[in-house]
């Protein structure tokens, strides 16, 4: 089932022989990196100062490792025939003692020497023999999850319906753990799963002897009893299912009577694809919830449909709700809260408060009192405008939170189109003729809505980070607004008379120009005592856009902010390290936001950075770079 090899590496004196010998338990000090989030509670904070504003400009390559995946000419997918192809290496590596443990695109699991960027072992699911798995992404895998004990450590991937066991140590499938070292995530789901449509991009969670985990669907499956959302509990000994919590509320659960008509029977999605995160001294786990099928019309799912759309508490070990909030009814925008949550005290009035806090596609901050549910400041429900669609019945009020403001911009008038040139603005209304414009929570529509955010947000996976020392959040927008246009559907083939239209472009661009004035991509610095935004600065490069000729002559900023999902991590040097989605990786001074360095990749960085210190005591940020041509792994560090 599997190829894997240890490298001689293992063999030579001059390499540490900690990785290859049976694993201790990990010491979670200030140089590791052990989990997706760096911290149980994600929030992306690392304690590391060696690297600072003020030495950051001599920051260079230390090593780079090449994953090697490239197009495969056999293999095609079982669905829309699509060749196998790598999409972007998305992988944020954990760190343990010098040890770094990633996953390649082809769900491949890695474990690396951290000093020297040489592979340890290398673990093959062959997962590209089940074909292009149907995103329109190609693969994509964001991480692994590591669990340590008396047995040693234990490195889980979950690689579509699978979820395997590997020993830390030699990266084979631990053979006690479920069936030769692996279970099917979909035996236990509400109904019937077609496996192949039942896909995994974020890891999961470890808490106690517990590893907790959702599921990724591709938006565009609408189908009655498409693969449905549930959050699952598993023992990491023997991969016996713990507990599992519906996300569509069944008969007789709370928020049932919210899917009318018995949609809650056939209505898939709704799942906790993002990365979720724990409160460990409560036992409370959180995650973000995506939206229902299908994204743009719900005229078959009638009602809030909760848990859609919701930042939901649970208890850990039994997988009872503790609390909810859903921050869009009736999702009919792609709105999922596709961030981790990310765990905070801050002071409030004078008051210390234990919160969490979700960057949303909305482009809102939602905070609550983590124990409680209670918003930290007021959360309002206001009227948003109705759906002209047949069948459809939009929610009548959405949830609006008082504090922070908007991190990103809402909402879309003729105003908002580019006028950095005449032609460039007469274009643009051209293109946009006949469209609706409209507030946030204006309704896709049949002559096609243009709204803002857009369906990459906000906010998106790449999430937020917090700095503890300075109660500061930092979070990632993309500026681009889309085109939701609703058509006729093909009642033989999916749920509902409607849904998107096919081949309507969800983006509006003038040749390579975006329809709105730059930034088009930008990090927020959020006081979260306060609830007030202090800086925002535009990250990312398009070159693309900037020597477009329609933009000859025209004075423009340095960066023009990039469309683009990763997110940031802050550090105890006071440094914000991004890349936004550009072939830079940049480094902003917590403090300013002005750029400390910046450093030039050979690909898009599209993940989330990360850092940790080498046995050398060498700090090293590490970001995963390209992916569809081949894909590499930079580390970079001061010189030595």
């Amino acid at each position: 089932m599997a190829r894997r090899f240890l490298r001689l590496l293992c063999l030579t004196p001059a390499v540490s022989l900690a990785a290859c010998a049976p694993a201790a338990p990990p010491s979670h000090g200030d140089g590791d990196w052990p989990t997706y989030g760096r911290d149980q509670g994600g929030t992306r904070y690392s304690p590391l100062d060696q690297i600072t504003p003020e030495n950051a400009g001599a920051l260079e390559v230390a090593w780079e490792w090449e994953t090697g995946e490239l197009p495969i000419a056999g293999p095609v997918a079982p669905i829309r025939g699509q060749q196998v192809r790598p999409g972007n290496f998305e992988t944020t590596p954990v760190a343990f003692n010098d040890t770094l443990y990633f996953t390649t695109p082809y769900n491949r699991v890695i474990a690396l020497d951290g000093s020297t960027g040489e592979t340890i072992w290398d673990f093959d699911p062959r997962t590209v023999e089940w074909g292009q798995p149907p995103n329109g992404t190609g693969f994509v895998h964001r991480g692994v999850a590591v669990w340590s004990g008396g047995e040693g450590r234990r490195v889980f991937l979950n690689t579509r319906w699978r979820l395997i066991a590997l020993d830390g140590a030699t990266g084979e499938p631990i053979q006690s753990f479920g069936h030769r070292g692996e279970i099917d995530l979909t035996e236990n789901l509400l109904w019937r799963t077609n496996r192949l449509h039942y896909t995994q991009t974020s890891p999961p969670v470890v808490f106690e002897d517990l590893l907790i985990i959702g599921n990724g669907v591709w938006d565009g499956f609408i189908y009655p009893r498409d693969p449905p959302g549930n959050i699952q509990a598993f023992d990491v000994h023997t991969g016996e299912l713990v507990w599992s919590f519906n996300l569509i509320p069944q008969p007789g659960e709370p928020g049932n009577e919210t899917w009318e008509d018995g949609s809650w029977d056939y209505t898939g999605h709704t799942n906790a694809w993002a990365p979720m995160v724990m409160d460990e001294e409560r036992g409370l786990l959180f995650a973000g919830i995506g939206t229902p099928s299908n994204d743009y019309y719900g005229g078959h799912r009638l009602g809030d449909n909760l848990y859609a759309e919701a930042l939901v508490a649970l208890d850990a070990r039994t997988g009872a709700l503790a609390w909810h909030f859903q921050t869009v009814h009736h999702g009919l925008w792609d709105f999922d809260l596709p961030g981790a949550p990310v765990l905070m005290t801050i002071e409030v009035d004078g008051s210390a408060i234990d919160a969490v806090a979700v960057a949303g596609k909305t482009g809102f901050v939602y905070t609550f009192d983590r124990a409680t549910g209670e918003p930290v400041w007021p959360i309002e429900e206001r009227p948003v405008p109705p759906s002209e669609v047949p069948g459809e019945v939009a929610a009548a009020t959405q949830p609006f939170p008082t504090r922070p403001p908007p991190f990103a911009k809402q909402g879309f008038t003729p105003d908002d189109l580019i006028d950095l040139t005449p032609e460039l603005r007469r274009d643009a209304e051209e293109l946009t003729a006949g469209y609706r414009f409209g507030p946030l929570f204006e309704p896709p529509s049949m002559q096609g809505t243009i709204t803002m955010p857009g369906i990459l947000g906000g906010g998106n996976w790449g999430g937020a980070a917090f700095d503890p020392g300075s109660d500061i959040l930092f979070v990632k927008s993309s500026e681009d607004p889309s085109l939701l246009t609703i058509g006729q559907g093909n009642p033989e083939t999916m749920v509902g008379d409607y849904g998107l239209e096919r081949g309507a472009p969800r983006t509006l661009r003038i040749g390579n120009v975006p329809i709105t004035n730059p930034p088009w991509g930008t990090l927020t610095a959020i006081d979260m005592n306060a609830g007030e935004i202090l800086w925002q600065e535009a990250v990312g490069e398009r070159p693309e856009v900037r020597s477009d000729p329609a933009l000859a002559g025209v004075a423009l900023p340095a960066r023009l902010g990039v469309v683009g999902p990763p997110g940031p991590f802050v550090t105890g040097g006071g440094l914000v390290f991004l890349t936004g989605g550009s072939d830079i990786l940049y480094a902003f001074d917590a403090a300013s936001g002005e750029v400390a360095w910046e450093g030039r990749l050979p690909a898009l960085g599209y993940a989330n950075p990360m850092t940790f210190r080498t046995r050398g005591g060498r700090q090293l940020v590490v970001i995963a770079t390209g992916g569809p041509e081949g894909g590499s792994l930079i580390a970079f560090g001061l010189p030595e």
